[in-house]
């Protein structure tokens, strides 16, 4: 199954869904004021002497025009209510996996690389796209799946599905404070999950800013020297950006605008610098964050 193009239901019956409750109580509502605007279509006049009835003070026609116009408003909401189900489950099922596939495009060669971590793999679909990598380069590298949530035997069952159990592993931790030594992993990649990391502090707040760049630093800390970071998140890019030019990050890219979960969204690629010497002593770079709040 090591297919890069695929149907949304190949997708879906292997790794479903996260947050599927989303979407399913879009689409519950849709359907209700689905069935109230063909109520108001197919009541209409009904509706309208209802509505003298109710306010006789009102001029005439503007009972008709009270019904027509709340109709419509019913009608637009429902295809509204469409619209964002239908988007929340694509972005979910079918572009996680295109994404996925773009994001693992960004690394050069996958042949070199010993060591890769996805940071909030979920159920794998980024984590299982870069085990695909690795098996398809012939490498003996391994790539580490991490997770704030127990979803390591999920996660494992789909990496057997896509035949790369064996360039899996999956670990329970915090990704503002990562479990690994400094200068461990050759790739570290990440999707549509650092905007949720201090998320119960409130999204817009600095608080919870500063748990995003937290993890940033985080992230920063691991890579080796040359090691290459990929991030495809929503809405908090153009912060990540100015952190990775604070924290002298090279190579930064960022993608174009893909919506996704009905806001913007962004890969942003970057290259760690690799040290090096001045004269007889080698400049060390500390990639902690200290004092960031």
């Amino acid at each position: 199954m090591g297919k890069t193009g695929r149907d949304w239901t190949q997708i879906y019956a292997i790794y479903g869904m996260d947050d599927w409750h989303t979407p399913v109580f879009l689409l519950i509502h849709a359907i209700i004021f689905s069935s109230l605007s063909v109520l108001f279509l197919l009541y209409f006049n009904p509706i309208c002497t209802f509505f003298e009835s109710l306010f006789p003070a009102l001029p005439g026609g503007a009972a008709r025009f009270s019904a027509g116009f709340t109709g419509s408003v019913t009608a637009l909401s429902a295809v509204c209510l469409f619209f964002a189900a239908g988007n929340i489950f694509y972005s979910a099922v079918s572009l996680h996996w295109d994404m996925a596939q773009r994001m693992v495009s960004v690394v050069n060669d996958w042949s070199t690389v010993k060591h890769a971590l996805d940071v909030g793999c979920g159920r794998g679909i980024l984590l299982n796209a870069v085990a695909m990598q690795l098996k398809k380069e012939g490498s003996s590298g391994r790539v580490v799946g991490l997770d704030r949530r127990k979803t390591t035997v999920s996660t494992l069952r789909t990496a057997g599905i896509e035949g790369v159990q064996e360039y899996v592993t999956c670990r329970e931790g915090d990704a503002r404070r990562l479990p690994f030594a400094d200068n461990y992993f050759d790739v570290v990649v990440s999707g549509v999950f650092l905007h949720t990391v201090g998320k119960e502090l409130g999204h817009r707040t600095v608080a919870a800013a500063a748990e995003r760049m937290r993890v940033l630093g985080e992230v920063g800390r691991v890579l080796k020297p040359g090691g290459v970071g990929v991030v495809w998140d929503l809405v908090h890019v153009p912060e990540y950006v100015q952190r990775l030019q604070e924290l002298k990050m090279e190579d930064i890219r960022v993608s174009e605008r893909v919506t996704a979960f009905m806001v913007s969204s962004h890969i942003v690629s970057f290259r760690k610098p690799r040290q090096h010497m001045v004269g007889p002593w080698e400049v060390r770079l500390d990639w902690r964050c200290y004092n960031i709040c």
